[in-house]
């Protein structure tokens, strides 16, 4: 979004007040009203369109940052209904399905914390919603820690690391698929450059959960085999329901375009639904638009089922039309360049624009708390700096990720730190201390971005 051009140049003051404005209409209303951030984000768009209107500029310049903005987001647009489409296709085919089935057999008497972290990261994976893996699996892992009397903030810390490596890595998280988009960067291109800072803080919180794992014996498995009962009861629990993942996994190894494979995969899905359901070709319709609805009659095993579909995507796309929409009057109303103009001898080198754009990233979600907002407002202010150092868009994305995607459930007043205090009934800063991978995330990248490694500039692809 940096190639839109300010018509004016307002006062520091006049940008900082405005920021402070956005930032304040925002935070209130998310954490106070606990308002949906649509509502928000609009009255602050009526609030750049009046200061802008007081500044004598042409209406017809504000509606074209309006739209210029809103169409840096298409390309995320029709990703979005695509993924929508491959969760209620990979239901139906009983891919979710087995992969979260398979998971619940890694459980053993020993060594639990890590076992909860490892289950909720390929629940997470499997379902890219890091939300739904911590009020299903995540609840039935807390009732049994309760029973074992083993410490519930570690065990919420495990929920949470692995929840949130699930929804940075998946391919059908719409945060990974945001932090790709709004930097033009392939999908699978950008998972991948995601592994040098994800893979070792997986290890490193594997190994601390491990270590920290009490000696017990899991002796009440009565959640887990009825989440197992639940699964079995959808008809779709079969070894070849794994096959879409594995053509999804060729086609990106083959760097297919992710709308391409995420469409080829889909069919695959669905054409593999019928050796086990008969659809009707209505009801596939249906679902592929209204998404997957579960009938095992077990409640948790529906609620962690019953998704996808393209309108459930519809939330997520509004609220990044209006937060890119926003973005575009900031930048044509010359307010992201004054800020970045005031710091930009700070930001001339690498190490340094890496760590201010992993700040700024923490710093939304802490001022705001809203998980989209800390990607999307990063992405725009910083793509351009990066571009200035000759950094490909992959290094920007992966930071928007490492410190905004994970960071938010550390924040207790954020949308996803009130969500799983009150699902779990663990304390936001109980459980931050233990939420290991999410904490050293924003570490990583910031140390790699200091040391150079793992960066990729753009004369090197």
């Amino acid at each position: 979004m940096f190639h839109i051009k300010e018509v004016i140049s307002p006062s520091l003051k006049e940008a900082l007040l405005l920021v402070f404005l956005i930032v304040a209409t925002i935070s209130v209303s998310l954490v106070q009203f606990g308002a949906a951030p649509h509502l928000p984000i609009l009255v602050s768009i009526l609030l750049l369109i009046g200061y802008g209107l007081i500044k004598k500029v042409p209406y017809h310049l504000l509606e074209s940052g309006l739209v210029k903005g809103a169409g840096a987001g298409m390309s995320a647009v029709f990703l979005f209904f695509f993924i929508g489409i491959l969760i209620s296709s990979w239901m139906m085919s009983g891919t979710i399905p087995t992969l979260i089935y398979a998971g619940f057999h890694l459980i053993t008497p020993l060594f639990f914390f890590a076992i909860v972290f490892v289950i909720s990261s390929i629940v997470g994976l499997a379902i890219g919603s890091s939300l739904t893996t911590v009020a299903t699996v995540g609840v039935a892992f807390i009732g049994m820690a309760s029973v074992l009397d083993v410490s519930l903030a570690i065990t919420a810390g495990a929920i949470v690391s692995g929840a949130f490596f699930g929804d940075k890595m998946s391919p059908v998280s719409d945060t990974t698929n945001l932090a790709a988009s709004i930097v033009h960067v392939d999908l699978f291109t950008h998972i991948r450059n995601m592994g040098w800072t994800t893979v070792p803080a997986f290890i490193i919180s594997l190994v601390i959960f491990a270590f920290l794992s009490p000696d017990v014996a899991v002796t009440d498995v009565e959640k887990i085999m009825a989440f197992q009962e639940g699964l079995l009861k959808t008809g779709g629990i079969h070894w070849y329901a794994v096959l879409p993942i594995v053509l999804l996994i060729i086609l990106t190894l083959m760097k297919v375009p992710a709308m391409l494979n995420l469409a080829l995969s889909s069919i695959a899905a669905i054409a593999l639904a019928y050796l086990h359901q008969s659809y009707h070709v209505s009801e596939v319709l249906s679902m592929l638009f209204s998404g997957y609805v579960s009938a095992t009659g077990f409640a948790d095993v529906d609620a962690l089922l019953t998704r996808g579909g393209m309108q459930s995507m519809f939330f997520t796309i509004g609220l990044v039309l209006l937060s890119l929409s926003m973005g575009g009057l900031l930048f044509t109303l010359g307010i992201v360049q004054t800020l970045l103009g005031k710091i930009e001898k700070l930001l001339n080198k690498v190490s340094s624009a890496i760590a201010a754009a992993a700040m700024t990233a923490i710093g939304i979600n802490i001022l705001i708390g809203e998980q989209y907002l800390s990607i999307l407002l990063t992405g725009q202010a910083f793509q351009g700096q990066f571009d200035k150092l000759g950094l490909t868009g992959k290094n920007l994305s992966r930071v928007m990720e490492d410190a905004g995607t994970v960071v938010n459930p550390l924040v207790p007043w954020s949308v996803c730190g009130i969500f799983i205090t009150s699902v779990l009934g663990v304390s936001t800063l109980s459980y931050l201390p233990f939420a290991f991978f999410c904490l050293l995330c924003p570490i990583l990248t910031v140390i790699f971005g200091f040391t150079g490694k793992t960066l990729t500039y753009k004369q090197a692809e």
